[in-house]
């Protein structure tokens, strides 16, 4: 599955290339980024917070980093290991025909990365957003450098959504062309609805300098402040490609490649703007490409959809429960349907801005499971889910696992956010 920075580019990308129109774009975009057919594979994105085992609250030095990091490539995976510009570790599994399978990889690469690490006296942190330090990049890169300065135009969460920040990214194929609960339209419209659940269920990033910032999911509080061009999603009003294809001529550029020197950033200048202007060069496919890396919306289409709207979790497996839940909730078509009607009157407080800049969004990543209407619904979500898991083949232990999530946070309308806050007066808040 993609990493959630996009990647590098690709080798020689800026290069002159046949330039492209914008109905040639808009042809691409519908034909690249909603893959239908049966719901077959699952994956998962992991990222980490990378710290001394010692004490999380001890920042480490690049030098540390860097060496950590040249020990874990000769490590072997069947994940793709990245980093993130301000160093956090992600790990995007590989397309797996089933959960078990998914949960099977991801856990023996964790494992594998969890003693490399240690064998340097740092270790990995399931939190959505550092507690304890502030944002500082660990990646020089063009394409970070780009990226810094153009979401410093919006002010300073753009620096702390790309270096102290980590999630739990669910990627699950788009669904069948045809309509019904696994029909690739109407799982669009339950992933931007179900997503503002899985945010409150699973917010675990209520502080910054150590403080309450008054929020359960300082992490989504960050991509919304970000800006609905650069992290919001598409109206849910028209057909998925054509409302994807028109979002994605419509968001801004953020930056213009070259083959040497820094890389142009333009003001306000959207895709749809440079296929018409064809300045500073005309834009090619490499570009629109790349562009699409550029977009971070809640729900990403990249062939699957991508679910980037859920927290990095406590505990070494804690990644497992909201993996295990969401894949329940969109690939058995009885929890699907348990799930669409059990989020529809949600959908109210949803129009008519587009996720996740509206109150529904807002007030899950503000008050998550505090909220009333957002606890019913996670309540109703996570027993679907728990009476589809054995049929989805999970084991027992998963199963548990989610029960005891459910027990402990969703019947008492509480998260892992609200263990930190109560940690806090002169506490260790280490997960």
């Amino acid at each position: 599955m993609p990493d959630s920075s996009g990647g590098s580019p690709p080798s020689g990308c800026t290069k002159p290339r046949t330039s492209v129109s914008e109905a040639e774009v808009e042809a691409l975009v519908r034909g690249i980024c909603f893959k239908t057919g049966p719901p077959r594979t699952l994956g998962v994105e992991v990222e980490w917070l990378v710290h001394e085992l010692r004490s999380p609250q001890l920042p480490v030095t690049p030098e540390r980093l860097r060496a950590a990091y040249a020990a874990l490539r000769t490590v072997p995976l069947r994940s793709a290991l990245t980093v993130e510009p301000g160093g956090q570790l992600e790990l995007s599994s590989p397309p797996a025909a089933s959960l078990m399978e998914c949960i099977g990889t991801v856990s023996a690469d964790l494992d594998a990365v969890r003693a490399a690490l240690r064998e340097h006296g740092l270790g990995l942190v399931g939190i959505g957003q550092d507690p304890w330090h502030e944002p500082r990049r660990y990646l020089r890169e063009p394409r970070y450098d780009a990226m810094e300065a153009c979401l410093d135009r919006r002010g300073p969460a753009g620096r702390a959504m790309m270096c102290t920040s980590a999630s739990v990214q669910v990627c699950l194929d788009a669904g069948h062309e045809e309509p019904g609960p696994l029909g690739h339209v109407r799982r669009w419209w339950l992933a931007h609805q179900l997503g503002a659940v899985l945010v409150a269920a699973f917010a675990n990033s209520p502080l910054a300098g150590n403080e309450p910032t008054g929020w359960r999911s300082t992490r989504q509080l960050l991509w919304m402040e970000i800006g609905a061009g650069r992290a919001g999603a598409p109206p849910l009003d028209d057909d998925p490609r054509a409302a994807w294809a028109r979002h994605v001529l419509d968001a801004p550029v953020m930056c213009v490649r070259q083959d040497s020197g820094p890389w142009e950033i333009p003001e306000e200048l959207t895709f749809r703007e440079w296929t018409r202007s064809a300045v500073p060069r005309p834009p090619t496919r490499e570009d629109l490409g790349y562009h699409l890396t550029t977009l971070f919306p809640p729900v990403r289409p990249r062939g699957h959809l991508e679910l980037r709207m859920i927290d990095a979790q406590p505990g070494e497996d804690g990644w497992i429960v909201p993996l295990a839940v969401t894949a329940a909730l969109f690939d058995d078509p009885a929890a699907a349907e348990t799930a669409y009607r059990a989020v529809k009157p949600l959908a109210e407080r949803a129009v008519p801005v587009p996720a996740p800049h509206n109150p529904l969004w807002t007030d899950a990543a503000r008050h998550a499971m505090s909220d009333p209407e957002l606890h019913e619904a996670a309540v109703i979500c996570f027993a679907a889910a728990l009476e589809a898991l054995p049929r989805m083949g999970a084991t027992p232990e998963v199963t548990e696992a989610v029960a005891a999530y459910r027990d402990r946070y969703i019947t008492r309308g509480r998260c892992p956010a609200d263990d930190l806050l109560d940690r806090l007066p002169g506490k260790d808040i280490r997960t």
